[in-house]
């Protein structure tokens, strides 16, 4: 903490501690700002020039309107979310392409208040629903989705970006859960008033076999399909933290990729969607679970 002199007498001078700057979440208003975009790009997923975010198009991007907001810590960039307007089942969309909070920013809940200022400037602009991508085997970012934010999904896509990309958190394929966002739902409310679904959902996962499970060491296991599907409820387990899988074993990591495709891609044919997912569901450094129910997207919100 910088301490500055009080005062200008010819007594002692005293030292006092000022306050910590608040992080403050904007709009992005000028180049520099989009400049710092591609810094955080760069630093949170070391991605190659190829592969982020061009300035001619973030400047385009930004002049057509769509939603550019970020968290500063005074004039520097802590993290940002960037969302570009689409268009599914005949209405108008923001789909949030990209949100990256830089690692030593990532205690002050940026991920979330960046969310939270999207969909403010979503409903502003008369627009309901907000898309966005992410990897089904981050426990972190499914938690924030699911059981904070209150998205659901009824797609997942193989190799979404390619195989790869340059990023180093992209090498073990690019699979991604598109998830939907209600924005002026019940449930999305409840979420972002901080309404906890856990217990529920852990007493519902209680009651499970799960599609996919840890068996004794550390691996993959397959349940019956047919028999798994026949009931109204099924879960998929996923590592705690496939970062650290990834690092010591990208063979194994591999493995849980394969086995958490085959999982969401048969259960979402059969027509079940994604409704919500708990972290650490066997203590903390147990493995993650998502819940899926036989039904529709639309039920939900009804």
């Amino acid at each position: 903490m910088v301490c500055a002199p009080a005062g200008d007498g010819e007594g002692p001078k005293m030292n006092v501690l000022r306050a910590p700057q608040p992080i403050v979440i904007r709009d992005l208003e000028s180049f520099e700002d989009l400049c710092q975009v591609k810094a955080v790009e760069k630093e949170v997923w070391g991605m190659a020039d190829d592969d982020s975010l061009p300035m001619t198009m973030a400047i385009a991007c930004k002049a057509a309107g769509c939603i550019f907001v970020g968290a500063f810590d005074g004039n520097e960039m802590a993290g940002f979310a960037f969302g570009i307007f689409g268009r599914e089942h005949g209405q108008i969309t923001i789909h949030s392409h990209m949100l990256a909070v830089l690692e030593r920013y990532r205690q002050h809940d940026l991920g979330m208040k960046l969310k939270q200022a999207q969909r403010e400037r979503a409903l502003a602009m008369g627009i309901r629903e907000m898309t966005w991508t992410y990897d089904p085997l981050q426990s972190r970012n499914a938690h924030l989705n699911f059981a904070k934010l209150g998205v659901v999904s009824d797609s997942y896509k193989i190799d979404f970006y390619g195989p790869e990309t340059s990023s180093l958190l992209h090498q073990n394929g690019t699979d991604r859960l598109w998830v939907r966002w209600l924005l002026d739902s019940r449930r999305v409310g409840d979420r972002i008033a901080g309404k906890n679904t856990r217990a529920e959902t852990l007493d519902a996962l209680r009651h499970l076999s799960p599609l996919v499970t840890f068996n004794g060491d550390g691996r993959p296991t397959r349940a019956d399909l047919a028999e798994s599907l026949g009931r109204q409820r099924v879960s998929i387990e996923i590592p705690g933290e496939i970062l650290d899988v990834e690092r010591c074993d990208m063979g194994l990591a591999r493995e849980w990729r394969a086995a958490t495709r085959w999982a969401f891609t048969e259960a979402i044919r059969a027509g079940f969607y994604v409704a919500e997912f708990c972290r650490s569901i066997r203590g903390q450094q147990g493995p993650g679970a998502y819940l899926l129910e036989r039904g529709s997207v639309g039920e939900v919100f009804s």
